[in-house]
């Protein structure tokens, strides 16, 4: 009986490495996981595009608030993404090899700057409630972001100057390095938020909603980070781990799901509320 329990271990570790492979072989399985992904993503931006318009509607005389940027950049990444899983299978086809590059890795920085949002505007809030200046934060950001398209630019440049492994595997370590910057950004300013909030006063209006609502964002949005990191830096030197190609339909699945899908349905659940309109209460948005 003793004897026996590995045996059968071993028959269903085998038959679970089957049936993986199967379905990561089988044509029509990577067309449905495909079409999903294109699916939630293509709901997504649905939704990010409602409460944009929904926020429109509320307070129009603000402009473009950061609360709005980021409904848009989320309903563009989303969008973009879901056209690129509508067409995959067409998209592997796509010469020269670079474009198929570039499509799979611009959402990924577009990601951080949607999510890179949220840090900017954590860190006013944080410095301002402090008294200390802002002015540098958002020149900051936007030289941040500048640089880090700069340098991937520069990539694609040599990935199809010298399409090499070297050059793709550089390419992917440099998300992963972007990806653990992201990281390690939400828990430095969602962490001080968090703590500047527990010192208010406990009457204070709103504070346990904004408490709960810093710490689960920041939460889900390090935790996302961090997976993305550990995940590209596996996909930058072991060809299992491969996202950028079609028979690995599963991994996709489950990556996007854990880095991109489940954070952001999770973030705009928890930040669906509608600033107060104007006649009701002064809102004062961070530009």
């Amino acid at each position: 009986m003793t004897s026996s329990i590995p045996s059968v271990a071993a028959y269903a570790l085998s038959n679970a490495s089957d049936w993986w492979e199967v379905v990561n072989e089988s044509p029509l399985w990577q067309k449905r996981i495909f079409y999903s992904l294109s699916w939630i993503f293509g709901l997504i931006s649905i939704v990010s595009l409602i409460q944009l318009v929904r926020i429109e509607c509320r307070v129009p005389e603000y402009g473009w608030t950061t609360q709005k940027v980021f409904h848009l950049l989320n309903f563009l990444v989303n969008g973009i993404r879901s056209v690129v899983f509508a067409f995959r299978r067409r998209m592997q086809r796509m010469q020269p090899e670079i474009l198929q590059h570039i499509l799979l890795d611009m959402p990924a920085l577009a990601f951080f700057t949607t999510y890179a949002l949220l840090v900017l505007f954590w860190a006013e809030i944080y410095y301002q409630a402090r008294g200390v200046s802002t002015d540098g934060l958002r020149p900051a950001f936007y030289t941040i972001n500048v640089v880090l398209y700069a340098v991937q630019a520069l990539l694609w440049l040599l990935m199809w100057w010298m399409p090499i492994q070297a050059t793709v595997t550089v390419s992917k370590i440099f998300v992963a390095g972007v990806s653990l910057f992201s990281a390690f950004g939400f828990l430095l300013y969602g962490g001080r938020l968090f703590l500047m909030l527990q010192r208010f006063p406990v009457e204070s209006k709103g504070r346990r909603k904004k408490l709960q609502e810093v710490g689960y964002v920041t939460t889900i949005c390090f935790t996302c980070f961090l997976v993305r990191c550990i995940m590209m830096f596996f996909n930058a030197f072991d060809k299992d781990a491969d996202l950028d190609v079609l028979d690995h339909p599963i991994l996709n699945l489950i990556y996007y799901l854990l880095v991109e899908i489940l954070p952001s349905s999770l973030v705009l659940y928890i930040l669906r509320k509608l600033p107060p309109k104007r006649g009701i209460a002064q809102y004062r948005p961070i530009r």
